[in-house]
């Protein structure tokens, strides 16, 4: 696996990059731009490091930055030009610029609507290739997201849509309903995902393989605790990140007994390797089941080419096995503990059945044979 590899997103033609860039720190406006944005110009740099290296895939949102995000990306793909080559993510469901107006957010199609349309004048475009809904509001019927989703595929303004950030009954309930109504299909899942956050995996893994949607993963370094600024062999606040900020780690409940495990193991493993232990746990979740790409950001040049490395060797299957003991849940949601062993041995009569036999469905490469990390 390598940036210059390129991937189906779940079970549509979209081919996109195992890495993706996230934007959420483009410009400085909003209160987290104040904290953790970049200017115009290291924004601009990312921007460009990361194409010049073969990514396609931009993920971005009306939210990120007040909408300077996707103002900036519209300015920086309008001078570099080379649009159609580019697969270009945005997300809609939240108010951040309307209080007091019902209908300027959540999931309706109302607000679906208004958003996308923003959306295309600020990123300077006719067509967003993924359009997400960011957050679910609890109340808006999924059939009304899917049917609107179908409208703007029909009307050029989008190309594919997905979700972010909804319960799997809910990404279940609008999948079969596009499925059975033969409107545009869901192919993605935006979730978090990394070594400290894995509960996604009982219910939104199979999901996503069964249905279709590729997942990709933001946060995949913990909010930055396993981007190697926080080690325990050299105390467990070294350095300056978002974790010792005002709104860090001891906010956010990151700095657990269980959390500081995994990075003591990530930091093992990483030193074994000759890695950095940001490339070590992007590497791991890039090659998880079901994940279709790995949003990264960073604050420089450097920090980027870092993270884009991460794809560059494999990790060794006792390795990867040592950070699957480490990082795995200490218990398992009901009713999930019923699906394993000795329940399911009893349940084929004590005999051994499988899906489908090793190598029924061996991966397919359309070109030059691909490295597989």
């Amino acid at each position: 696996m390598s940036m210059q590899s390129y991937y189906l997103l779940g079970r549509s033609g979209l081919r996109v990059s195992p890495l993706s860039l996230g934007t959420m720190t483009f410009g400085k406006d909003g209160p987290y731009g104040g904290i953790w944005g970049s200017t115009d110009e290291v924004s601009r740099a990312l921007f460009d490091r990361y194409l010049d290296a073969g990514g396609n895939f931009i993920d971005t949102a009306d939210l990120y930055t007040y909408g300077t995000a996707e103002t900036l990306l519209g300015k920086f793909i309008a001078e570099r030009g080379g649009r159609d080559r580019i697969v270009l993510t945005s997300k809609y469901s939240y108010n951040s610029t309307t209080p007091g107006d019902p209908n300027a957010g959540g999931n309706g199609r109302k607000n679906m609507v208004r958003a996308v349309d923003a959306s295309l004048r600020r990123l300077r475009t006719d067509y967003i290739d993924l359009y997400l809904l960011h957050t679910w509001d609890r109340i808006t019927p999924a059939e009304e997201v899917v049917r609107t989703f179908d409208d703007l595929v029909r009307a050029g303004k989008i190309r594919y849509a997905g979700l972010s950030d909804v319960p799997a009954w809910y990404a279940a309930r609008a999948q079969t309903w596009a499925e059975a109504h033969a409107l545009t299909p869901l192919i993605n899942l935006q979730l978090q995902y990394s070594l400290i956050e894995r509960t996604l995996e009982p219910e939104f893994t199979p999901l996503a393989q069964t249905l279709g949607m590729g997942i990709t993963a933001w946060s995949p370094l913990g909010m930055g605790l396993l981007s190697g600024k926080y080690k325990p062999s050299e105390g467990r606040l070294q350095g300056e990140g978002r974790l010792t900020s005002a709104v860090g780690g001891d906010k956010m409940g990151l700095f657990t007994d269980r959390n500081w495990a995994v990075v003591a193991t990530l930091e093992k493993v990483a030193k074994e390797l000759g890695r950095e232990m940001s490339q070590v746990a992007l590497n791991w979740v890039a090659t998880q089941p079901a994940v279709g790409s790995v949003i990264i950001g960073a604050s420089s040049v450097k920090q980027l080419d870092g993270n884009l490395a991460a794809l560059d060797f494999t990790l060794p299957p006792e390795l990867r096995r040592q950070l699957d003991a480490v990082s795995t849940p200490s218990s398992v949601p009901f009713p999930h503990s019923m699906f394993a062993i000795p329940h399911q041995f009893d349940l084929q009569g004590r005999a051994a059945v499988g899906d489908k036999p090793a190598g029924y469905t061996p991966p397919v490469f359309a070109g030059p044979p691909a490295t597989v990390g």
